[in-house]
This record gives C-alpha cells, structure tokens and sequence, in this order.
C-alpha cells in the first residue's frame, strides 16, 4: 500500500508539473506614467499645460507677495498703529487669504482636469502601442509598476517595456497626423453657451 501510495503521488506530481513545462509564462513590467510623460506627445502636453497656467500661476505668486507685504505692514506697525487701522488691515488681510484660496483651488481643480484628460487621451494611445508589444513578443502578462499600490515587490530591469514602448509609440505617433492631445481646448466666455 505503501508504494502505492508513493507512486500515486509521484505520478500527481508528474501531471502537475507536465503542463507547467510546457507552457511558459513570459512577463513584463511597465511603468505606464512615466512612459506617458516621456512621450514627445506628453512632453509636448505637458509644455502646453505649462504655458496654459503659468500666468495663473503669477498672478497667484504676485498676490501671495502682496499679502506677505500686509501681513509684513501689520507685525511691524504693531505698536504705531491704531486700533481702527490694525482691524482694517485685519480685514483686508482675510478678504485676500480668502479671495486667494478660492483662486488657488480653482486653478487646481482646472489643471488636475486638464493633466486628467491628457493622461486619458495618452494612455489610451499608448495602451494600443503596450498591447501590440506585448502580442508581438510573446508576453503573457504585463504589469504597471506606476502605482505604489501595485503588488510588485521586485521585478528584474530585464523585463521592463517602458523604454521600449515609449520608443515605440514615438515612432509610430511621429508617422501618424499631428497630435490633438494635450492641446487644450479654449474656456467660453462667461455668459456664453457651453
């Protein structure tokens, strides 16, 4: 019974590990932000995002200056200043923190929806590009390594596509027509129809 036993177990062992040689499993990693922003596409987004919100981003420096100025004015006008002076410069201090704030919180919550519909737009194009890659080459898997939250503890430089799929798309965006992507479209003038 004994050998029964042995051989019953040795012959599961046989069948399990029979298909498992047979069929390899070839697996890649990909960093698929940065292959996004390594793109000529998501430089070039990313270069007209910044010309987009850099004069916002002046104008939020230029009264971030200003109110350092007031609050400068007020902690050294402490002991010259009047009472009604202090509350009015107070005052003024606390509408502009406001105004500011709101400004500061629009202009992110504008950029964070550009720079998302850019990254949607891109990864679309470049997970074309990943899967053509990954069927042309014989992967079986393909993971993202972009995302901290990702599972991956280690994977070997050997096996990552990032460079290869930026290299990739940019030679086949470049035979394509001009790229729409990252072009922002223009806000409608308030009061107008959208």
């Amino acid at each position: 019974m004994k050998k029964l036993t042995g051989s019953l177990a040795l012959a599961l062992l046989v069948a399990i590990a029979a298909p498992a040689q047979a069929q390899t499993t070839k697996v890649a990693v990909i960093n698929i932000q940065s292959a996004i922003v390594s793109t000529k596409d998501g430089q070039k987004a990313a270069a007209e995002l910044d010309a987009k919100f850099g004069p916002r981003r002046k104008q939020v420096d230029a009264k971030q200056a200003e109110l350092s100025q007031l609050r400068d004015q007020l902690q050294k006008g402490q002991n010259t200043l009047s009472d009604a002076a202090k509350n009015e410069l107070y005052k003024t201090i606390d509408q502009k923190t406001k105004s500011l704030n709101r400004e500061m919180e629009d202009a992110q919550a504008d950029l964070e929806q550009d720079q998302q519909r850019v990254v949607q737009e891109l990864g679309q194009k470049i997970m074309v590009v990943v899967d053509k890659y990954a069927k042309d080459n014989g992967f079986t898997l393909v993971l993202d390594v972009s995302s901290p939250q990702t599972p991956v503890l280690y994977a070997s430089n050997t096996i990552d596509i990032t460079k290869d799929i930026v290299d990739l798309y940019d030679k086949n965006s470049a035979a394509m027509a001009p790229s729409t992507v990252g072009q922002v479209p223009a806000k409608p003038a308030p009061g107008t129809a959208k």
